[in-house]
């Protein structure tokens, strides 16, 4: 642990230099962007909470969604990785039992007092209750908080697809596993009490996924069927061995008012789990939603059983994307991502909200891909959905014009080139 200042000398060092290297897969010239970032981070610390405060440094990553939209919240299968864009927060413990977070970009700090570990219904929906609710869960769980001041800055896409907010509660419990609990809270724990912050006291039913790929790190498929203990499988992918780039684009659409889009999403797919006497899909057979469809659309409508069917077509075609990465079969796997688009767009229908037809970046953004990448590349929607972010794999030779396309429609420096991160939730060491 170094004061602030030793901190800072010690990265304009080069100290720090092969785990910012690791962590982010970078090149000289990423290492010394990551350098200024986290100097830059320091200071800023310093200047809220004071220049002799002993430090630590935590990094959350964000994530994307490769396959499995939107199954995860009804037990089903995904595959996701970790991206190397992240929240990085700088720590040190204070006596106060009280927990401040100022986050880059906002001019109010959070403040939660932690004699109060309640649900507070005037913080739902903002990141005050993602703190609370994160602390809320580690005592239940036998763990211990305290309070600590913390300065974070992302460059995880807000409203992007990218899960900004997981990162977010990611970085918090890791922070609270760090500081306060000698790292006795595994990954897979860390994620499960994230989600049950944003699910209990933020006020969004999300499913599990975002939080686990944010925590765990690399590329990973994992099955819900048991989400007290989901299945993870680590899965070897190196984009670069078949010629590819990973490419996020900001559509630039907005996700304020989305709520209700989203949860109607998770609502109308337990709603036929329900109709079978069950609590979510995952437990209804297939064939059984296939034989009573006319009996479930009358009684919850077509819309219900379309995200039905998504989400068991879905589910299959995580566990297929996976066999084809480890195959080295990435034909079968440019197709398996195209289909798993049309999928959601089609059925699952999160590629706009109704309540604004007239925003449909992510449509646009899909169909510019098609023309762009058709017989060569892959393309889908990711994430939440309705607006945000479209991901695709493009061939390097038409990545130029892959990239110069998507900035004429969303604008400059829309279009992210990124790569799979190897590390999940971690505290920054010299040796990584």
């Amino acid at each position: 642990m170094y004061t602030t200042k030793a901190y800072c000398e010690q990265i304009a060092a080069g100290r720090f230099d092969r785990a910012f290297a690791a962590l982010y897969n970078a090149d000289q010239a990423g290492v010394e962007k990551q350098r200024q970032r986290y100097i830059e981070a320091i200071q800023e610390f310093a200047q809220l909470y004071g220049a002799d405060r002993q430090v630590q440094i935590y990094s959350a990553p964000g994530r994307t969604e490769i396959g499995g939209n939107h199954t995860d919240h009804n037990n089903g299968i995904v595959m996701a990785a970790a991206v190397n864009l992240d929240i990085i927060a700088v720590v040190s413990q204070n006596q106060d039992g009280i927990i401040r977070v100022k986050s880059k970009g906002f001019s109010r700090a959070d403040e939660v007092d932690l004699a109060q570990l309640d649900p507070q219904p005037q913080e739902e929906g903002r990141s005050a209750a993602l703190i609370r609710g994160v602390a809320a869960r580690i005592c239940q769980l036998g763990g211990k908080v305290g309070g600590f001041d913390a300065y974070t800055t992302s460059d995880v896409l807000r409203g992007s697809g990218l899960s900004s907010s997981a990162a977010f509660e990611v970085v918090v419990g890791a922070v609270m596993n760090g500081e306060f609990n000698q790292d006795r809270f595994t990954p897979i724990q860390i994620a499960q009490m994230s989600q049950y912050a944003e699910n209990v006291f933020f006020g969004k039913p999300s499913g599990l996924m975002d939080q686990m790929a944010s925590s765990v790190g690399s590329a990973i498929t994992i099955d819900f069927e048991n989400p007290e203990a989901p299945v993870v499988t680590p899965v070897a992918f190196d984009l670069a061995s078949y010629g590819l780039a990973l490419c996020i684009t900001d559509t630039k659409g907005s996700h304020a008012d989305l709520t209700d889009d989203y949860a109607a999403i998770r609502s109308e797919m337990e709603q036929v789990a329900g109709f079978f006497g069950k609590k979510v899909l995952r437990q209804v057979q297939e064939t059984e939603l296939y034989e009573n469809l006319g009996r479930v659309r009358k009684a919850l409508g077509d819309r219900a059983v379309l995200r039905a069917i998504h989400f068991f077509a879905d589910s299959r075609r995580a566990l297929a994307l996976r066999d084809a990465v480890k195959q080295g079969d990435i034909e079968q796997f440019k197709q398996l991502i195209i289909e798993g688009g049309h999928s959601s767009f089609e059925y699952n229908q999160n590629a706009y909200s109704i309540k604004h037809p007239a925003e449909q970046g992510v449509s646009l953004g899909v169909a510019i891909s098609q023309h762009i990448l058709q017989g060569s590349g892959a393309w889908r929607l990711q994430g939440g959905g309705f607006a945000g972010t479209i991901q695709a794999f493009v061939p390097k030779e038409k990545l130029s014009a892959y990239i110069a396309a998507m900035e004429n429609a969303f604008g400059e420096g829309c279009c992210y080139v990124l790569s799979v991160r190897n590390f999940g939730a971690v505290r920054i060491e010299e040796n990584l």
